[in-house]
């Protein structure tokens, strides 16, 4: 359970667009500046954490601590 995100790629279109894909299905689309900054940082350093960061798929680290509150008990 946990560790680091995994199953991310990216690719470069021709129109200087980003797709970002988890799995093989497409997760978002980065234009622009956006897509601009993301190239920048991609290349300096953990591109699977960066990927997940900005499509929004990473752990929060509050999982453990929802599943104990007596709302999300299940009897």
């Amino acid at each position: 359970m946990g560790g680091s995100p995994d199953g991310f790629a990216y690719a470069v279109r021709r129109n200087g667009s980003v797709v970002i894909t988890h799995h093989g299905r497409p997760a978002t689309t980065l234009r622009g500046a956006a897509a601009a900054r993301f190239l920048a940082e991609v290349e300096q350093g953990d591109q699977q954490g960066l990927m997940a960061r900005v499509t929004g798929n990473y752990r929060r680290g509050n999982e453990r601590v929802a599943r104990h509150h007596p709302r999300n008990r299940h009897r």
